[in-house]
């Protein structure tokens, strides 16, 4: 799930750079220079509104909270695709923008959150899934149940999930992941077995079989799925997420031109 084809965080950095020194020109040079009742030139006053406003902007979405669209169906039922989302930046630790290295350490992934990531194959992309295992995990997926660790997590039916975009029900089963209880979607005529699996770095660490598969999860990296679990691509199919490609925790809808009932859902 693509959640931004356009690093939006280099352009505004681009856009900081150019008006910063637009209007540091002006403040140490060019202001001295002007006689007292010279008007500004036309790229002060540009360079002057706008700085402030991209610092700010900048700031916020490097280090507090960044926006995102949901584009596709992979974690139905807990997100829609049309769904905004904000994404806490700084739950898992402060990261300087741009290169997304960690500087200060606050929290790392727990199991059942929402966390947003660059995508290892092509980093200049963002997913979104659910974290499934942690470092040192065995993670297993066998006929449609989840073991971690040993232990099977439990289900419990919650009906049918509608799909209103295409008329047809999936069955729709609870599950707690650590403390986090969550909706997921399960076809149960859909095979098991994982198809397209893809020749990904720490591939040894995996097996595959015609029920499922099972997997060692390596130390700073994470297991992730999709809720809508026969219709997601993600570490089943391309493997782990290295703990630098973490961007942040989805925890909020803001808006849904689609639907407004939506807006304001936390999880």
């Amino acid at each position: 799930m693509d959640l931004s084809s356009v690093d939006f965080a280099l352009i505004l950095f681009v856009l900081m750079l150019v008006t910063g020194v637009l209007w540091c020109a002006d403040y140490f040079y060019a202001r001295a220079r002007r006689a007292p009742d010279a008007p500004s030139p036309w790229w002060v006053e540009w360079g002057a509104a706008f700085f402030p406003v991209v610092l700010i902007v900048f700031g916020l979405r490097s280090f507090v909270v960044e926006p995102y669209k949901i584009p596709s169906g992979s974690m139905i039922p807990t997100l829609l695709e049309g769904d905004f989302i904000a994404v806490n930046k700084f739950t898992y630790g402060i990261r300087l923008p741009i290169i997304n290295t960690r500087i200060i350490d606050i929290n790392t992934p727990k199991r059942g959150e929402v966390m947003v990531f660059r995508y290892p194959r092509d980093p200049s992309q963002s997913y979104i899934k659910r974290v499934v295992g942690l470092p040192g995990d065995t993670v297993e997926y066998v006929e449609k149940s989840l073991i971690i660790n040993g232990e099977k997590v439990e289900t419990t039916d919650s009906g049918k999930y509608l799909h209103a975009d295409r008329l047809y029900h999936t069955p729709r089963y609870t599950e707690k992941l650590g403390e986090v209880a969550h909706d997921i979607l399960i076809e149960q005529q859909a095979p098991a077995f994982v198809r397209d699996v893809m020749n990904y770095p720490l591939r040894e660490n995996c097996a595959y079989n015609e029920r499922g598969f099972s997997c060692k999860v390596p130390a700073g990296h994470y297991l992730v799925m999709g809720d809508n679990r026969d219709n997601s691509a993600d570490s089943r199919v391309w493997g782990f997420v290295p703990d630098e490609n973490i961007v942040g925790r989805a925890f909020f809808i803001w808006f849904n031109f689609n639907d407004l009932g939506r807006i304001g859902s936390f999880w």
